[in-house]
C-alpha cells in the first residue's frame, strides 16, 4: 500500500509507532543525521521503507 492511500489517522499511528521504536534503540532504516525520532519516522514513512501492514474491515 502507496502512503497515498491511508487515511490521516493510519499515518499518525504508523509514524508514531516508529518513533517510539527508534527512541527505544531500534535500528534506523534510513541515512540520517538527525537524534529526533520524530523525524527519522516521518522521513522513514515517506520513503517507503517502514515494513507495516494495515487491515482494514470493509462492511
Amino acid at each position: 500500500m502507496s502512503k497515498e492511500n491511508y487515511t490521516r489517522y493510519e499515518r499518525a499511528r504508523i509514524i508514531g509507532a516508529r518513533s517510539l521504536q527508534i527512541a527505544m534503540e531500534a535500528p534506523i532504516l534510513i541515512e540520517d543525521e538527525s537524534t529526533d525520532s520524530l523525524r527519522i519516522a516521518t522521513m522513514e514513512f515517506e520513503k517507503g521503507v517502514i515494513p507495516v501492514t494495515v487491515k482494514r474491515d470493509f462492511e
